[in-house]
């Protein structure tokens, strides 16, 4: 990246071909539709054309883009119009791909407590390190391997029945 603050449309486009399907993936964990997925991708790569923020390298760029998708998708669940609308749960589903295969494992991360589908969705499919997730959600290592612990126990507690 050059030494100018503002990023070329070139360096834009290919950030956002590097990164993509990844950003899309952690959105649609929390907003579980393609359309506020699409819009919650779309204020990621709005933030990233604001910011001036220099990276390191394409590690470091992926973390700062995946931390920022994170909290963009909080943040709307926060908002007061969220809170007022229609839960999307209660809507019907639209008859509508989304761009990659959810499977049944998929479904059940997806409907762990959000703190938990975020850790075991980084891990086992994204490949990052507890280390690497700590950074980028900045959380404590400790609390990153308590929230993947507790996610496994979850999952394994759904996919097998209640224990005995």
């Amino acid at each position: 990246m050059n030494g100018s603050l503002l990023r070329t449309n070139e360096e834009l486009s290919q950030i956002y071909n590097r990164h993509v399907k990844t950003v899309y993936n952690v959105c649609f964990m929390f907003m579980k539709n393609r359309h506020d997925t699409e819009d919650m991708v779309q204020n990621t790569f709005i933030r990233l054309m604001k910011t001036g923020t220099q990276f390191q390298n394409q590690e470091h760029e992926k973390a700062w883009l995946i931390r920022t998708a994170t909290n963009l998708c909080k943040d709307h669940y926060r908002s007061w119009w969220v809170n007022k609308t229609v839960d999307i749960d209660l809507v019907a589903d639209v008859a509508v791909e989304p761009p990659f295969v959810i499977d049944e494992t998929l479904k059940r991360v997806m409907s762990l407590p959000q703190k938990y589908k975020t850790v075991v969705y980084l891990y086992y499919y994204e490949g990052y390190s507890t280390v690497e997730i700590a950074k980028t959600l900045r959380k404590n290592e400790s609390t990153v391997r308590s929230y993947l612990y507790t996610g496994r126990r979850l999952l394994k507690i759904e996919m097998e029945g209640e224990p005995k």
